[in-house]
């Protein structure tokens, strides 16, 4: 990989001044992450004593006599740019205050039965995590269609769509009464027969509003829409059709993988019998999922071949689901915590030609941070017991990083040309092994994860997805340890071997601290609040200055909070106080390299993604964001770029007001739209978005008062 002249560490820099955090982002900090007693009295003092009251937790874990040398270089950490995940800052170390809270922030449900009590008991296990403070992902095409006999009950289903509405009131009045919204996931195979049900879910006002939904899309699903062939919506055959005469050598009958044979017939391979409900054009389908995306952003797209293949724990995991946001995809009742390096803290000299990365403190703080996350699971305080058993057998975690759009700026890039690539690739491959070495350390002091010792036996279907066993010898029926197969012949680390051979050598040998170490998650809230409003994750800001609607308890309908980049303050600061977005005169001009989501390129998108997702374990929750008058021809094809580029998956975000009020919003979108209701009189009156309107005793901007109103949540909160 070449490296631009740009990048390269010299030791002469004077690091970049303390930029003066905006009232947003204390206020956010003090609302979602701040420590309080039960008379909402501060418990921490300022953000430096919510550091020390996570860095103690943590440390606590070591032995007594290196417990006061880790707090210490924990605390450095999180000076120093890492921010652990929104349930450690909160929960970490407040047990006495609030303990049946979780520090995980990642889960995914047990499968989901195809039975009413099996849905009901998911369901439950839901509540349950929600209440911990837990995100859950679930797979719902384990259901069989609408329309289909339930024997038992001697009537025909309502479809998966129907139980996940029971799903989305509970998420809704178990984060009601915890004061946080609840988050959820919704995964869907491609080739259900209710797809089109699920792809247009949106489309109803206040209809499962508390899941982002997402496809399972497989490569041969792309294939056919690339070949413009046919596409077969199937489902599993049931025990009754069978006794009832269905010929299992029909030609409306195939035989394909599925998440669960659990009441199902199987052949050999293990494939279950399925049958063919519709065939129908493979680019119908497609044309279905790109037009809702692009009106109502959903849904997204998880590659879930791509998914089950560069993971680690290929051996041993079928993956179906995802955590809320898309990052990290997990196996039933996986587990995984978070957490993200500040990129914006390695600047030295920003906005100048001097402008450059600190390499070696950054590779510094993801080996300390790397130590904290682990010692996470000993904390972790999840609910279930097989989600308990899950993260301490894998002990897996998910680091990534934030600021990416603000860094770039602060080093003169513009995001998605090819420095940046350079660059973003750079970022991920070094986490990556200063993590891996880090964890290799751990497994030497404290052990290596439990999957790193077991044996597992080698199947036929091992032998199948990694034909390289067979050329070393390996055997049917053999046994191997799972440090072996996850070092050797995960595609993952046959990638870091290529950087860091003697590194992965060591990892077969002496196995590895956690399964998986990467993921970069969308970080809206800890970058708006401990970062100061640096740009979420992997993503460029979305506008230097804008508006972010925030869900205040007791409050009627969201809160419009403007908001600057972090960039932009510390130009202002640093270089130019009168500098401004769209300024009209010479004075107040950004340099061009001012980047955000109003003038990037789709593709420029899936450029930065791919270039990081190479060295990243799990997966990345990445959105496209294009303007609200993107025209949909340049917009249509871009998840089949994505396919092209070798991504987990991707979403897309246009403004969109007919639909829904996005949570960032553009002063220039509020100002363009207006907003009609009608009175009891029967008579309407009309506002621009960004206008305040007194309602019911209140103050709210025309567009969440309309948007609350709309989509049924308003005083709910």
């Amino acid at each position: 990989m070449s490296t631009a002249p740009k990048l390269k560490s010299v030791k002469a820099a004077k690091k970049t001044p303390e930029i003066k955090m905006q009232d947003a982002s204390l206020d956010i900090w003090d609302k979602k992450y701040r420590l309080k007693d039960k008379q909402e009295q501060p418990v921490d003092a300022d953000i430096n004593a919510t550091y020390e009251r996570v860095a103690k937790a943590l440390s606590d874990v070591e032995a007594k006599d290196k417990r006061d040398q880790w707090k210490k270089r924990f605390v450095w950490a999180l000076q120093h740019g890492a921010i652990p995940a929104g349930r450690i800052i909160s929960n970490a170390g407040a047990q006495a205050y609030k303990p049946a809270t979780s520090t995980i922030n990642c889960t995914v449900s047990g499968i989901v039965p195809d039975s009413m009590q099996g849905i009901l008991e998911r369901n439950l296990e839901a509540g349950l995590t929600l209440k911990a403070g837990c995100g859950i992902g679930y797979e719902f095409s384990t259901l069989r269609p609408k329309g289909a006999y339930v024997s038992g009950a001697g009537a025909y289903t309502s479809g998966p769509l129907s139980f996940m509405d029971i799903y989305d009131k509970m998420c809704f009045t178990v984060s009601s009464a915890g004061g946080r919204r609840g988050a959820q996931m919704a995964t869907f195979d491609v080739s259900h027969p209710d797809v089109f049900d699920f792809v247009r879910a949106k489309r109803e006002d206040g209809r499962l509003r508390q899941f982002n939904l997402s496809l399972l899309i497989t490569e041969e699903f792309i294939e056919a829409v690339r070949a413009d062939s046919t596409w077969d919506l199937t489902f599993p055959i049931s025990a009754k059709e069978i006794e009832g005469g269905l010929d299992l050598k029909g030609d409306d009958v195939v035989w394909k993988h599925f998440p669960t044979t659990e009441a199902y017939t199987t052949n050999k391979d293990g494939l279950v019998a399925c049958r063919i409900y519709e065939t129908i054009r493979a680019q119908k389908l497609w044309n279905a999922i790109m037009s809702s995306t692009y009106d109502y952003a959903e849904p997204g797209f998880i590659l879930i071949d791509q998914v089950n293949k560069n993971n680690n724990n290929w051996f041993c995991e079928d993956i179906r689901a995802t955590n809320p946001c898309g990052e990290q995809p997990l196996p039933p009742y996986g587990s995984c915590l978070l957490g993200s390096v500040n990129l914006t803290k390695f600047v030295r000299n920003p906005f100048t030609p001097e402008a450059y990365f600190d390499w070696e403190e950054y590779a510094e703080v993801v080996a300390v941070f790397t130590r904290m996350l682990d010692n996470v699971v000993e904390i972790n305080g999840l609910p279930l017991e097989g989600q308990r058993k899950e993260i301490e057998y894998k002990r897996r975690h998910g680091m990534g990083f934030l600021g990416l759009g603000s860094t770039l700026t602060m080093l003169r890039m513009k995001y998605g040309e090819q420095d940046s690539l350079e660059f973003t690739e750079r970022v991920a491959q070094d986490m990556a092994v200063s993590g891996l070495t880090a964890g290799l350390e751990l497994a030497r002091e404290k052990g290596p994860a439990p999957i790193m010792e077991d044996d597992f036996e080698v199947t036929a279907a091992l032998l199948f997805k990694r034909p390289e066993l067979a050329k070393d010898g390996i055997k049917l029926g053999s046994k191997i340890k799972g440090k072996v197969l996850l070092g050797k012949y995960s595609q993952y680390m046959q990638n870091i071997a290529s950087v860091a051979p003697e590194l992965i050598d060591s990892i077969i040998e002496e196995g590895c601290r956690f399964s998986h170490h990467s993921s970069i998650a969308p970080t809206g809230t800890i970058s708006l609040s401990l970062a100061n409003n640096v740009s979420n994750g992997i993503e460029p800001s979305f506008a230097h200055h804008y508006s972010r609607n925030v869900i205040r308890e007791g409050k009627k309908s969201k809160e419009k909070v403007d908001v600057f980049s972090y960039e932009l303050l510390a130009y202002r600061t640093l270089i130019n106080e009168k500098a401004m977005p769209y300024g009209t005169s010479e004075e107040e001009a950004l340099p061009d390299y001012f980047m955000s989501s109003e003038n990037i390129v789709p593709k420029a998108h899936v450029d930065i993604q791919a270039a990081a997702q190479k060295w990243v374990d799990s997966s990345i929750s990445k959105t496209i964001n294009v303007p609200t008058d993107c025209d949909y021809e340049d917009f249509k094809d871009i998840y089949l770029y994505a396919a092209e580029k070798g991504l987990k998956g991707c979403t897309t975000f246009r403004f969109n007001p007919e639909a829904f009020q996005g949570v960032l919003v553009t002063e220039k979108d509020l100002e363009n739209t207006t907003y009609s209701f009608t009175l009891d009189d029967g008579s309407t009156v009309e506002f621009k978005g960004n206008e305040e309107v007194e309602y019911d005793g209140e103050t709210h901007t025309a567009a969440n008062l309309f948007d609350a109103l709309k989509e049924g949540y308003y005083g709910k909160f």
